[in-house]
């Protein structure tokens, strides 16, 4: 992969302008003063004094530029030497990142106006400058594991932000042509300081999309064909911005975002990643699309845009992304009905259950080796949605024959599945009493996560569906369940503690109505059995 966090080198003057920098505001006074007062020569110990000089240095380039620049306007070889100096000093302040404790300094002698307003520069080279020098100045790694480097870097942050920063980066990013290497490079920069700027202020992830057209480009970007280095950071940077946050969940459906991305994966229905990188995108992809199936509009338009029927031909073309796509119809059908209905009509069935019995492993590990387990976890919570999501009709039918057909093989499975979850939930259980006993106290709470991160919720996903299996009043079935039961020294008693242990545990995300529907269903199943 190209290195992209290299600066430009090459410089124009004749590029084309959005929002020039006027160079208002720049006052030299104060650091005239510093200069003269300071010792001739190169900057080599880097402090306060040495940043005055850097700063005084890039001030007066700046001013020298914009003369030129207003002086020959049609000229630009009267322009051409200060851009290059420009240039030179913007590259110089890159050293800053090793000594953020000089950021205040910084914001104190009103530099950031200058910076930022150089993203609008004339000259995109001038602008691909100071991305790579923002991107600089916010890395992780200025941070690092000091703890007093949070403040300066924070406050550089909320500095940029008030100076429209966010508004010029992504208004920069449309006139960079990656047809060229630098504007590429420039690209990846970009969002790279976009990147920085989240994880410094995570509420910058919303006022992005709120401020600027970034969710747009983005989208264009990962409708490419063509794999590249900026589309899987695209990708990435997409999956950020959506990642537990409902309002650009929402601003992404309302601009078709949820049929572009199908359309993205649409493309590796047939075939597989060719490289790591690819694979990762893929995944990328893929958790935008589960973040984008929160909402329930979006839900709907999945539906509108087949995205049921993609998924299915994922699965049936058993590659890479057959795991991802189980993944995707499990956020689309939880709580939706209308989901759950038209993968019935589609023929699902037969595919999900085949992918229940384990029928169907993995011909190639992703880059994030997503395990059989994982998968199993997922097609029992997908079968629990469509349980909850298909309550009668002949496509109940159709569900509760599939646990008959096959001399009850499926009920048989699902059992083997509550066994296995069942001895690692009790495992855990039992190491936190020990724990507990050694005076390591542990609340409720922390119990209990503990205990859904051994497997809890899928083992009370399995009672569920063998609670919806016990009420569908089949008599073969509750033989069968009551024959492995026996065979597993079990009672219905146990299954109804877990069932309990669930229903005290619904929390009230989707409102208290949605609650009291969820355990009043729990409560009719441990009634049942």
């Amino acid at each position: 992969m190209e290195d992209y966090h290299q600066p430009a080198k090459r410089m124009r003057s004749d590029s084309p302008s959005i929002a020039p920098f006027n160079g208002e505001g720049v006052d030299l006074s104060l650091l005239e003063a510093v200069e003269k007062s300071a010792q001739n020569g190169g900057v080599e110990v880097l402090d306060v004094r040495a940043l005055k000089k850097l700063v005084l240095a890039f001030e007066r380039r700046l001013r020298d530029n914009l003369e030129a620049r207003m002086k020959y306007p049609d000229q630009p070889e009267k322009f051409a030497d200060s851009e290059v100096e420009l240039h030179e000093e913007i590259e110089r302040l890159r050293i800053l990142a090793g000594a953020p404790e000089l950021y205040p300094e910084l914001l104190a002698l009103n530099t950031v106006p200058s910076l930022v307003g150089l993203l609008g520069h004339d000259n995109p080279d001038i602008a691909v400058d100071v991305v790579s020098l923002l991107m600089d100045l916010t890395d992780e790694d200025v941070i690092g594991e000091d703890d007093d480097n949070e403040e300066p870097v924070r406050a550089l942050v909320d500095a940029l932000l008030e100076n429209n920063a966010l508004e010029l980066l992504v208004q920069n990013l449309a006139r960079l042509s990656e047809a060229d290497p630098d504007e590429a490079a420039a690209i990846h920069s970009t969002l790279s300081t976009i990147e920085n700027l989240i994880e410094v202020k995570p509420a910058v992830a919303e006022l992005v999309c709120e401020r600027t057209k970034l969710l747009r480009w983005l989208l264009g970007r990962i409708k490419v064909r063509e794999f590249d280095a900026n589309k899987q950071y695209a990708s990435e940077i997409l999956a950020i911005l959506l990642q537990n946050n409902p309002a650009n969940q929402k601003r992404l459906g309302q601009i078709n975002g949820v049929d572009a991305v199908l359309q993205a994966v649409a493309v590796y229905k047939s075939r597989d990643p060719n490289t790591e990188d690819e694979e990762e995108m893929l995944e990328n992809l893929f958790d935008c699309l589960c973040c984008l199936l929160m909402p329930m509009e979006n839900k709907e338009r999945f539906l509108k845009s087949e995205g049921v029927e993609l998924m299915i031909i994922i699965m049936k073309q058993k590659k890479s992304a057959y795991g991802s796509a189980i993944r995707a119809l499990d956020f689309a059908m939880t709580k939706y009905s209308p989901a759950c209905e038209r993968f019935v009509d589609v023929l699902g069935l037969k595919t999900a259950f085949a992918a229940f019995m384990g029928k169907i492993p993995l011909k190639k590990k992703n880059k994030r080796d997503r395990s059989q387990e994982e998968l199993e976890e997922r097609i029992v919570s997908l079968i629990a949605s469509l349980f909850g999501g298909i309550l009668r009709g002949s496509r109940r039918d159709r569900l509760l024959s599939k646990f008959v057909e096959n001399e009850f093989e499926k009920i048989d499975r699902l059992m083997e599945l509550y066994m296995r979850y069942s001895d690692r939930v009790k495992s855990e259980t039992q190491r936190l009493d020990a724990l507990e006993l050694d005076d390591l106290e542990i609340d409720e709470e922390e119990l209990y996560n503990r205990k859904l991160e051994a497997g809890l919720y899928t083992l009370q996903l399995i009672a569920v569906i063998l609670g919806h299996l016990w009420s569908s009043d089949h008599p073969r079935i509750r033989e069968r369940i009551e024959l492995l039961l026996k065979q597993n020294r079990l009672t219905k008693n146990d299954v109804g503690e877990i069932l309990q242990e669930y229903h005290d545990n619904i929390g009230d995300l989707d409102g208290p109505e949605e609650k009291e529907r969820a355990q009043a269903k729990i409560q009719k199943f441990i009634s049942a059995l």
